[in-house]
């Protein structure tokens, strides 16, 4: 069997589906774990000095004393012991974790979470970063349908691929000296159709990056992302468009070699 970039590219899917499943599974239970700690609540609402917290912060930053950061505490360790190690696997992983919070939930969360703010738990922050992790578990949940339809898309293109691959494989066992006129003609027009479907395969692909997976009217995943994200590693970042290039020009060498062999026997 000849291994092509679509089949190096549905196991590399497959990877980062399973990664991204184990992120939102992570996700989950980070959210549990915050949903089961205290908040206290304050009415005396402290937004930190300077303008540090943006836009959303104000209001969930309740002053408190050094015990009183517990909560925050139970949640940077939450967020260490779930979250974290599916958010750094790709990066250094020596990132500082307030860095991680900053990047998969907020600035403002990042903030207040900060063991140098004067803070504690209350319950306006502690549903804001319940909503945040939601909205990161929803991303996963699309993101894991985009991947989905792009390992169907994959499997098909495969499909195409292994069928003209093994036909190109067994035929050439036969010399074209060995052939009839009939037999040659025939050849040659059975890869006229493989070249048919090559083009075909191409169309779809593009017409596929063209599209998108979506939940809603604000949450979706343009699939012309997906080659550069999960394919980055990779010497090509359109295994399906190269591949089927390729093969169209291995049958178009293939149909000048049969064409020669028709003029001369004509």
């Amino acid at each position: 069997m000849v291994t092509t970039h679509v089949d190096q590219a549905r196991d590399r899917v497959a990877a980062e589906r399973e990664a991204v499943v184990a992120k939102r599974s992570a996700i989950d239970e980070f959210v549990d774990r915050i949903e089961g700690i205290s908040a206290k609540s304050s009415t005396s609402p402290s937004p930190l000095a300077g303008g540090a917290v943006r836009a959303g912060a104000s209001g969930v930053l309740a002053r408190g004393s050094t015990s009183a950061d517990d909560g925050c505490a139970a949640v940077r360790s939450a967020f260490a012991e779930t979250v974290r190690p599916h958010s750094v696997a790709d990066h250094e992983e020596d990132e500082p974790l307030l860095e991680t919070i900053r990047s998969e939930l907020s600035d403002s969360i990042a903030v207040a979470l900060a063991p140098t703010t004067d803070t504690s738990l209350s319950p306006e922050l502690k549903q804001l970063i319940v909503s945040e992790a939601s909205n990161r578990r929803a991303e996963a949940t699309v993101f894991v349908r985009a991947l989905d339809r792009e390992a169907d898309q994959l499997t098909t293109a495969a499909s195409v691929v292994d069928e003209i691959t093994g036909w190109i494989v067994e035929t050439d066992e036969r010399p074209l000296g060995d052939l009839g006129f009939d037999a040659l003609a025939e050849r040659h027009q059975t890869l006229a159709a493989h070249r048919d479907r090559c083009e075909a395969l191409a169309a779809d692909r593009q017409a596929f990056l063209q599209a998108s997976t979506s939940e809603g009217a604000e949450l979706g995943v343009s699939h012309d992302q997906l080659p550069s994200y999960c394919y980055a590693a990779f010497p090509i970042d359109h295994p399906v468009l190269v591949t089927a290039a390729r093969l169209d020009d291995v049958c178009a060498e293939c149909q000048r070699a049969v064409r020669a062999h028709l003029t001369r026997r004509g």
